[in-house]
């Protein structure tokens, strides 16, 4: 009999109790023991230096836009895209107590008291909102203090034993966020793929555009496109392109082919299976 393979390593962006940790559990399952890393630079390092498997990176959050830091470390990192994971983000204002009437402050991450504003200006208008680095660590304060409510999700209430004020405080229902799904490795042909890249290109007119020819000829579908500017290089920018499809399929190679004639440099990202 051979050997059994130890179970694989899986880091992400902690403390635990946060969405990204939810987005591990779905991907992954509950069966697999996930690490929580104290910065995303951190779980990068770890996967690219073999010393996780994998790695888990929010990267875009359908009404606050891209996740910056992701972005600027996939420029720099080794580390391959291999899959994604979509969640659906819903938000739960949570206390010692679970009484409206403790509450003097609210924290929670910028993205998540921002997703939360309206209702809680509307039903605590008086309350003083802060920032925390996750929404785990509001947790955490809210249990060492009765007078704290934590914006956070359903884990974290049962993760840190709070009571829930409210559930679903989000302004928008259709609040989802995408993961990434981060290894050594490309991700396995599934048939229904996205293909990721980043390139830069001269500052000229009409550059973008015949970079972007090769996809538009073959009817191909352009998911993501934004720019990032590069450090120390004032108004030149590097652009992330997500469009659909496998590198292994004849279209998306001919079109990387192509895309490489009117780019300064390009560096592909991975192909993955895509959801939804």
């Amino acid at each position: 009999m051979g050997e059994e393979r130890p179970d694989p390593t899986i880091v992400y962006l902690g403390p635990p109790a946060t969405h990204t940790h939810l987005a591990c559990i779905k991907y992954f399952g509950n069966s697999l023991q996930v690490l929580p890393k104290g910065s995303l630079q951190e779980v990068f390092e770890m996967v690219e230096k073999a010393e996780a498997d994998y790695g888990v990176a929010p990267v875009e959050n359908s009404t606050e836009g891209s996740v910056h830091r992701t972005l600027d470390l996939l420029i720099h990192s080794e580390v391959k895209i291999c899959g994604e994971v979509m969640m659906q983000v819903s938000h739960d204002l949570l206390s010692q107590s679970g009484r409206r009437e403790d509450i003097r402050k609210i924290y929670s991450h910028p993205q998540a008291l921002e997703q939360c504003r309206a209702w809680l200006r509307k039903n605590f208008p008086h309350a003083e909102l802060a920032e925390t680095i996750s929404t785990a660590k509001a947790a955490q304060m809210a249990v060492e203090d009765k007078a704290i409510a934590a914006v956070a999700s359903s884990l974290a209430a049962r993760f840190y034993g709070l009571k829930p004020i409210e559930s679903g405080i989000e302004d928008h229902i259709q609040n989802y966020t995408r993961f990434l799904i981060l290894s050594r490795q490309f991700g396995e042909k599934t048939g229904r793929d996205r293909t990721s890249i980043l390139f830069s290109i001269p500052h000229s007119p009409g550059s973008l555009f015949r970079v972007l020819k090769p996809i538009d000829e073959r009817k191909i579908n352009l998911t993501k496109i934004e720019s990032r500017p590069v450090k120390n290089k004032p108004w030149e920018y590097i652009f992330f392109l997500d469009f659909e499809g496998h590198v292994s399929d004849a279209p998306i190679h001919e079109i990387l082919e192509e895309m490489k004639d009117h780019v300064l440099f390009m560096k592909f990202l991975g192909s993955y299976p895509r959801e939804p």
